[in-house]
């Protein structure tokens, strides 16, 4: 059975190609054929977020002594949504117990995660939630254990408005439309600088690209040479904003903040390049979807959501 899964995930890995990238991270012991195998299923590994992530999943599961073996697969840009069907399917035929997936779409991917529940595997919710309409409309209840992206956006955006004056006019960079933690860290954004009275002068998606973020960033400063700050929703983004903003030669005139704490910003909040961003503990994020999923393998889970921590992290929490 053992040697049959080896080689089922082999051809998985093939398949991904350039688009994508899997990989076995059980311990090699084969001597238990009973214990749960859990894939994560991740966005693009050209963010760092989801490298943490993925690292964070290994180490949780070399230090598991065997408890359940891993299968580690993310997609090459974070809209390729017809290669992590493409990975979903692939675990469902590789026989996997349980799927935590980070979708790149929260509308889109559903089907696909219909087809894994129909075939008995626990599927489990974490960072970008699944649109619950649409949930209903396929009868499924797939829990989330993800940070309230909302209360994350609105608390970085306070701690700029807590820099401006009202009346000064800001920009948000969102990330792909369709995805629920896009929509809400930008209403987040929207609640604290309306709660200010700062002006929102300009609203687009970058798709959580850092080079279409340099793009977008360019024309918003062309569009309003009077812009005092930009609110990306991740850091990706906000890196993007940060060289357009240098480019354009106003670089200590406009504010930036961003979303996730990866570390290069956090190098340029320490040279005050960058204001503030958002800690979801990327390091934990997949390990809180492995657990819960493993709970309900076990019997002990209810498909109730769960709220991760997401903090604050500025020059002060840094020192």
């Amino acid at each position: 059975m053992r040697l049959l899964f080896a080689t089922l995930c082999a051809l998985a890995l093939s398949a991904c190609g350039s688009s994508g990238e899997s990989d076995d991270a059980s311990d090699g012991n084969s001597a238990s054929d009973d214990r749960p195998t859990v894939a994560l299923i991740m966005k693009s590994l050209a963010n760092e977020f989801f490298v943490t992530m993925a690292d964070g999943a290994r180490q949780h599961q070399s230090q598991s002594e065997g408890a359940y073996d891993l299968i580690v697969n993310g997609i090459k840009n974070e809209v390729d949504l017809a290669q992590q069907v493409a990975l979903i399917d692939q675990m469902i035929a590789s026989g996997v117990d349980a799927i935590v997936i980070a979708p790149a779409d929260s509308k889109a991917i559903v089907p696909a995660l219909a087809r894994a529940a129909a075939a008995g595997i626990v599927v489990v919710n974490i960072d970008n939630q699944l649109d619950g309409d649409i949930l209903a409309e396929y009868e499924l209840r797939i829990p989330f254990v993800g940070p309230d992206n909302f209360a994350g956006a609105e608390e970085v955006g306070n701690y700029l408005a807590a820099t401006m004056q009202a009346d000064q006019s800001v920009a948000i960079l969102e990330g792909v439309p369709t995805t629920n933690n896009s929509q809400r860290r930008t209403a987040g954004f929207l609640k604290a600088m309306n709660d200010a009275g700062i002006n929102v002068v300009a609203q687009q998606s970058a798709q959580w690209d850092q080079t279409t973020a340099v793009t977008i960033t360019s024309g918003i400063l062309v569009q309003h040479p009077e812009l005092d700050a930009i609110l990306a929703a991740n850091d990706n983004m906000a890196l993007g904003a940060v060289a357009a903003i240098t480019q354009s030669g106003r670089g200590d005139a406009i504010k930036v903040v961003g979303f996730d704490n990866i570390s290069a910003v956090q190098n340029l909040i320490r040279e005050g390049r960058i204001l503030a961003t958002a800690d979801q503990h990327a390091d934990l994020l997949a390990v809180y979807g492995v657990e819960f999923a493993l709970e309900a393998l076990s019997g002990g889970a209810t498909p109730d959501n769960r709220t991760t921590p997401v903090d604050l992290v500025t020059i002060d929490s840094l020192e």
